[in-house]
């Protein structure tokens, strides 16, 4: 084994991009919440973008190290640290055999992940790691992590030191902003004029009762023209719906496959890893753009990820 639970912290899982191709038989797709940080901290350790790592939430875990292993920590700062001493976010770090990695208050954002080299010797299921909390399948036993968990990466990498080089900000969402980007829902024309401005121009609260599944929002009341009938429908990450009580829920993860409420706006891609890092108590806007806007950013991202995977490659390279 390489690695030992000594605090399970607040909600530690295992989680990867999710499962893709069976929403049609009603199984959730799940994975971690924000993907970008999972697939930064793969990148950095040359494994697969999608590789299975530990989704740490609000209060991170302590783990044993059983053996020298390579990780990268990315996402949210939750104050991590190895025998007691800070350690660097967002780059390649040895950790020595008997050390001990553990966190501290959030600085930013709400969900650390940390990626080892090699990814996570976990059963596949359903052709993912991922945990699924409500269906109790995937990850570590379909379950949290708990004190006492042994788990072991497919391989311990041979390189035993901390990496010069770490991934600048320029890839990764501000996590101090809260503005959130949303194309307009099918269903935006039922709701009143003045729920719509609402919508855009008052401040919605992240409620505590907010999860994987999805954030509740409390704010401004945003009420239909009058009560109309909505066929159920597919719904994916990001999709704002409106139930009858008036008040939005943001579907996120582990949102079921498909829902009939009326939805007033889809949030951009490019921003559901800012919206994955705000943690409950805190207060987003919403801000429309159109369809073209919201994949040209997602292009411009992307074109940053080629470079930045390209010069990773380099990095390695130059250290053989």
């Amino acid at each position: 084994m390489a690695i030992k639970v000594i605090k399970a912290g607040m909600l530690t899982t295992v989680q990867d991009f999710g499962r893709f191709g069976f929403q049609k038989s009603g199984m959730v797709v799940g994975g971690a919440m924000d993907a970008l940080a999972l697939q930064l901290g793969n990148m950095m350790l040359g494994n697969a973008e999608n590789e299975a790592g530990l989704e740490c939430t609000m209060m991170g875990p302590t783990i044993y190290f059983e053996k020298g292993q390579l990780i990268a920590i990315t996402g949210g700062n939750l104050s991590p640290s190895i025998n007691n001493q800070p350690v660097p976010m967002w780059k390649p770090i040895y950790i020595s055999k008997g050390s001990t990695l553990s966190f501290g208050h959030p600085k930013s954002g709400c969900r650390s992940y940390i990626c080892f080299c090699g990814g996570l010797d976990v059963p596949t299921v359903l052709q993912s790691k991922s945990t699924y909390l409500h269906g109790k399948i995937g990850g570590w036993h379909g379950r949290p992590l708990e004190k006492g968990d042994k788990m072991s990466s497919h391989r311990v990498d041979t390189r035993q030191e901390t990496a010069r080089w770490y991934i600048g900000p320029t890839v990764y969402p501000d996590l101090s902003s809260r503005t959130i980007r949303v194309t307009k829902g099918p269903h935006l024309e039922f709701f009143e004029g003045t729920g719509i401005v609402d919508f855009l121009s008052s401040p919605f609260l992240i409620k505590n009762e907010s999860d994987r599944m999805g954030l509740r929002l409390d704010g401004a009341a945003l009420r239909l023209k009058q009560p109309t009938a909505i066929l159920s429908s597919a719904v994916t990450f990001g999709t704002i719906q409106v139930p009858s009580a008036d008040q939005a829920i943001i579907l996120m993860a582990d949102r079921p496959t498909s829902g009939g409420y009326p939805i007033i706006g889809q949030v951009a891609t490019v921003d559901l890893p800012l919206l994955a890092q705000i943690k409950p108590q805190e207060s987003i806007h919403f801000e429309f753009l159109t369809l073209d806007e919201a994949q040209q950013l997602l292009a411009d991202r992307q074109l940053q990820l080629n470079r930045l995977r390209q010069s990773i490659v380099l990095k390695y390279e130059q250290s053989i």
